[in-house]
């Protein structure tokens, strides 16, 4: 419990098609200026409540609030994650979309929830990111945060990527494969697993290393010290005209790679602290929306 936690301004993040499903955001928001709480809508919630003042962005949110109610699902939740500024952030997840794997509420109970916390009955559950800088030419060109994980790809091609790895500047590998994931903890139940990768419970301190389909079978997924460095380089040319690989973080964002592109992770300064009800049991979890650890 945190009796010492004063949320007095509340950041609302949306998912895009919130318009359509207004009535859900008047519900929160309702709720939140019934606690007496000063409300930043984001841009998405301020067109949905045809608002004459425009919202406010995920960084300014993210920079100013004391807690984020994000309204949508994981992937709202993720959007908001590479927006942190602080050191770290609360956020408080109410599900209206589909899967919902880290969300804490839903319509039904989210009121509930939410009153419980504004009295201190609440434990965080705080989750590391990934710090991920691309270098092109001795010079970097992008840099962002990432919640689940960093995947080197090339889409629906069926052509092997050469890589290289090295881990604190220790050469770690030379491979082929259709692709790379770079998870957390928390993203080691989204593409990392899909690729054979392992659960990592979010309290381990660790990054997973899982290859896409790598051509060496004993190429495995390995877990890591998150207070490591990894560098990875792409070792395949491609053509002008052929498919480029790209770098996706989350899903969401992709860049394209070049030959010789490094691609540095660190575990970030940032952290996010998902707020959870005191009955909140991981395991529960997993089961529910994995359907992991019990036979039907």
């Amino acid at each position: 419990m945190n009796h010492a936690i004063h949320f007095g301004t509340i950041g609302i993040i949306c998912k895009k098609s919130i318009p359509q499903e207004v009535e859900k955001l008047k519900r929160v928001l309702a709720v939140l200026e019934k606690l007496g709480k000063k409300v930043m809508l984001d841009k998405h919630a301020s067109i949905a409540l045809k608002k004459k003042k425009e919202g406010f962005s995920k960084l300014e949110i993210c920079a100013q609030a004391d807690m984020i109610v994000t309204l949508g699902g994981d992937g709202t939740l993720l959007k908001t994650a590479r927006c942190l500024s602080k050191p770290e952030t609360t956020v408080f997840a109410i599900n209206v979309g589909n899967l919902g794997f880290l969300t804490e509420a839903t319509l039904k109970d989210f009121e509930k929830k939410l009153k419980a916390f504004m009295k201190g009955k609440f434990v965080f559950d705080p989750r590391s990111l990934l710090h991920v800088t691309l270098r092109r030419k001795n010079k970097a060109i992008f840099e962002s945060l990432a919640l689940n994980d960093a995947v080197v790809n090339q889409g629906s091609f069926a052509r092997l990527i050469k890589m290289s790895i090295t881990i604190d500047d220790l050469p770690a590998a030379l491979f082929k494969s259709d692709g790379l994931v770079i998870a957390t903890p928390t993203g080691s139940t989204g593409h990392s697993l899909s690729a054979g990768g392992p659960i990592v419970h979010a309290r381990v301190g660790g990054f997973v290393i899982t290859p896409i389909c790598p051509a060496l079978l004993s190429m495995r997924p390995i877990i890591i010290p998150d207070e490591r460095t990894i560098r990875i380089r792409v070792e395949t040319e491609r053509r002008e005209e052929e498919i480029k690989i790209g770098l996706t973080l989350d899903g969401q964002n992709t860049i394209g790679l070049d030959f010789g592109d490094e691609i540095i992770i660190r575990k970030a300064p940032q952290h996010l602290d998902l707020i959870r009800s005191l009955d909140r049991n991981y395991y529960q979890v997993l089961n529910q929306k994995l359907h992991w650890g019990y036979e039907e």
